[in-house]
């Protein structure tokens, strides 16, 4: 019974961190009027620290490579669920933590604040999820990703 319900709560949290990231692609791989904002202002705030020209293309931390590593962790995530692989829920957990763990920091620490273009903080609060979220899946695999970096 135990183990059905820890599954139960894998399943879930695995596909709130994929719904999550993959409805924002839409935005990052069209160019949306929130999109271009975020990562402006980012970029302007990186410039005066002497780094402009890592939000916007073709920076490395642009909405296309940002982006891309969502759609990467959301694939590993799924195909962990669908095709019972707790090594790919792993990775996927750890990449969305990573990918997550900046969107929150430019939240907090930079100019684009934690409400963005009038959301009420809602950006922020889907991220806040998916980052507490990828940390209990790592938590829940830590055996698997253990046992991975001792075959390193």
């Amino acid at each position: 019974m135990l183990k059905n319900k820890k599954n139960i709560i894998k399943t879930v949290l695995s596909l709130f961190i994929a719904v999550i990231l993959i409805q924002g692609l839409f935005f990052k791989f069209t160019g949306s009027p929130e999109t271009d904002h975020i990562f402006n202002t980012l970029d302007a705030w990186a410039a005066g620290l002497g780094f402009g020209g890592l939000f916007v293309p073709p920076g490395i931390f642009n909405a296309y490579v940002v982006g891309s590593a969502e759609l990467v962790a959301s694939l590993l995530l799924l195909a962990g669920l669908f095709m019972k692989r707790p090594l790919f829920t792993a990775l996927g957990s750890v990449m969305a933590l990573g990918v997550i763990s900046g969107a929150v920091f430019f939240h907090l620490f930079t100019p684009l604040g934690i409400v963005v273009m009038d959301d009420g903080g809602s950006l922020f609060a889907m991220a806040v999820g998916v980052w507490a979220s990828s940390l209990a899946l790592i938590i829940m695999h830590k055996s698997t990703l253990l046992g991975l970096i001792s075959k390193a």
